[in-house]
């Protein structure tokens, strides 16, 4: 059964296709630091970075309803789409990645803990949201990341092995939920080091998309 499966490519979308997690830290200060959270980037990374806002809302809201932790979560992703229209550029070589793929029929997934209005208007923005066979939102599913099941859902879209198929991360939440899969991950390094993503379960790390050594990896795992 495995070897009738293909090959993918899997992506993460916020700070993964696009650096946007100064914007997000920048939303999530003006509307938690009410409520007594203020963030640097280094505790951005460790505790808001690829998590669900459901288990943001459990961790800095404890005393807030749901629907009222909802609600404030809801106003940081209005304050975030606000700030990111015409703001955000694709990181360097992923044009040319998705391109590559394309020709090589390799199917391409984007798999994201961000509300499906976000993950659409990023799409949008990059002009990429055609590029993708599927887009699976973790919100969605039983289980968001750091659990495999997005990335699972991912794979089962496209009829993809995990072993065959590469998975791009930039949080570790998302980096333990592609590996948890059993997918090779590669961390790109917009926000974590090379050492906490591979800490965190990736195969290697690259600054970018155009990352010589992680053109060759490519051209190894896909055969083209």
């Amino acid at each position: 059964m495995i070897e009738s499966l293909g090959r993918a490519l899997l992506f993460d979308i916020d700070g993964t296709l696009a650096n946007t997690d100064p914007l997000h830290l920048k939303a999530f200060n003006q509307v938690l630091g009410p409520h007594g959270h203020v963030f640097d980037h280094a505790r951005f990374s460790r505790e808001l970075q690829g998590f669900a806002n459901v288990s943001i809302g459990q961790r800095f809201l404890p005393d807030e309803t749901l629907e009222r932790r909802a609600a404030i979560l809801g106003e940081k992703e209005e304050v975030f789409r606000t700030l990111v229209v015409g703001q955000i550029e694709p990181l360097p070589g992923l044009t040319a990645l998705l391109d590559r793929a394309d020709a090589a029929g390799i199917p391409m997934v984007a798999v994201t803990n961000a509300p499906r209005l976000n993950a659409e208007l990023l799409l949008s923005g990059l002009g990429i949201t055609q590029r993708f066979k599927a887009l699976v939102i973790g919100d969605e599913l039983p289980h968001g990341k750091p659990h495999p099941l997005p990335y699972q859902e991912g794979l089962r879209f496209v009829a993809a092995s995990a072993s065959a198929s590469i998975a791009f991360e930039d949080s570790r939440s998302g980096v333990q939920s592609a590996a948890a899969a059993g997918i090779p991950t590669i961390g790109i390094r917009t926000s974590l080091s090379d050492a906490d993503l591979v800490g965190a379960g990736a195969v290697a790390s690259a600054s970018a998309f155009d990352d010589p050594e992680l053109l060759v990896r490519l051209a190894a795992a896909m055969a083209w």
